[in-house]
């Protein structure tokens, strides 16, 4: 092993960012999220800064896991040797993978490692990961939260529609399907048949109400359905996908590459969400990509705007990244937007301009 490149030094924190705005959708509202934040070390002098999240709970089950169990075993690891790394973190935690926490846990040291890799290699993450293109179409779900009124709704979207973007997400699930048509109709009236519009359930239908509102959604040309059913109900998802024409997108709470493979080679997902926090991190989640491409299924990540946006662009399956701003209370720069794309950033490593002063404020342990 090269000592040049050996990890000397791993640690990690807990940062509460409170949430940009209000965020409600049919099973959960999201006030702020927890985020574990690592740092790595080399003894050639780089350093590496990864991240994962919650929305609210859990974050210090994370943080023990990685201070107890993954922190420590880093030291003296290669960390050009990402894949070694991973196995043997995951290992590891065999008693309590798969899960999400473990998930969130692994995730973070390995982000911070492909930030090494992309530094040591003076490439930004959307060439280092891949290199497929250097922007993607964004879609924005900031505007389109379910306890947002009818009206208010409308003008969102309206908004940023007469910006520029070409499409947005709506939450759906309120307590008629009557409620959730009038809101969707009164959105594609105000933006028109050329906007793509996305809704979202949240996993909060059953299979019978899941397909008697995705019946109702079809006249209004949506552009997918997301997560209607919970998340394990792989076959409710492959029966929906079969009974209706509005494409079907999962994969957001999907924690191992197995799961996601289970969904699309069920036929029971026609856009994969994968999350590079709740999936593991950028090794696992570019796993997941090439699958689906090679089984011709798009990838449209959730969440984690500021490193999806590199990542959804390395790859040829990824068509879309969600703008949900978080990571503006922590860090100096932004993602560029511009004409309805988001564009990778083209310094080396993640492209996330950290403000280490404001994350040591909004440190809780």
């Amino acid at each position: 092993m090269c000592t040049l490149t050996r990890i000397t030094s791993a640690s990690a924190r807990l940062v509460v960012i409170p949430a940009a705005t209000e965020r409600t959708d049919a099973i959960q509202a999201f006030a702020a999220q927890e985020t574990p934040f690592v740092e790595i070390a080399t003894a050639d002098g780089f350093v590496g800064r990864g991240y994962s999240y919650t929305i609210g709970t859990g974050g210090s089950a994370v943080m023990a896991l990685l201070r107890d169990v993954m922190l420590p075993r880093l030291i003296g690891e290669d960390s050009r040797k990402i894949e070694h790394v991973w196995s043997m973190l995951r290992a590891s935690t065999r008693s309590t993978t798969p899960g999400t926490l473990t998930a969130l846990a692994l995730a973070a040291v390995d982000i911070a490692l492909w930030d090494i890799s992309a530094q040591r290699s003076q490439q930004p993450l959307a060439l280092a990961a891949g290199g497929h293109r250097t922007s993607t179409p964004v879609y924005d779900t900031e505007h389109g939260w379910l306890h947002i009124p009818t009206d208010e709704l409308v003008d969102g979207m309206r908004s940023i529609a007469d910006a520029g973007w070409t499409a947005g997400k709506v939450k759906v699930g309120k307590p008629t399907l009557a409620e959730d048509l009038e809101r969707l109709t009164a959105v594609r009236e105000a933006v028109g048949d050329d906007f793509t519009l996305m809704v979202d359930a949240n996993q909060g239908f059953t299979r019978s109400e899941a397909m008697r509102r995705a019946r109702a959604f079809e006249e209004l040309g949506v552009a997918w359905l997301e997560e209607p059913l919970p998340a394990d109900d792989v076959q409710g998802h492959a029966m929906l996908a079969r009974q209706t024409s509005i494409p079907i997108a999962v994969g957001e709470t999907l924690t191992t590459i197995g799961q996601c493979a289970e969904y699309l080679a069920g036929g029971a997902a026609s856009v994969m969400q994968v999350d590079a926090a709740r999936i593991g991190g950028i090794t696992p989640w570019l796993k997941v990509a090439h699958l689906a491409e090679a089984l011709n299924v798009s990838i449209a990540p959730h969440f984690l705007m500021e490193l999806h946006v590199s990542l959804a662009a390395a790859v040829p399956a990824g068509t879309w990244v969600e703008h949900i701003p978080q990571l503006g209370a922590v860090t100096s720069g932004q993602v560029l937007l511009e004409h309805g794309r988001a564009h990778a950033p083209d310094f080396p490593g993640l492209g996330i301009s950290w403000d280490l002063d404001k994350i040591e404020g909004l440190t809780v342990a």
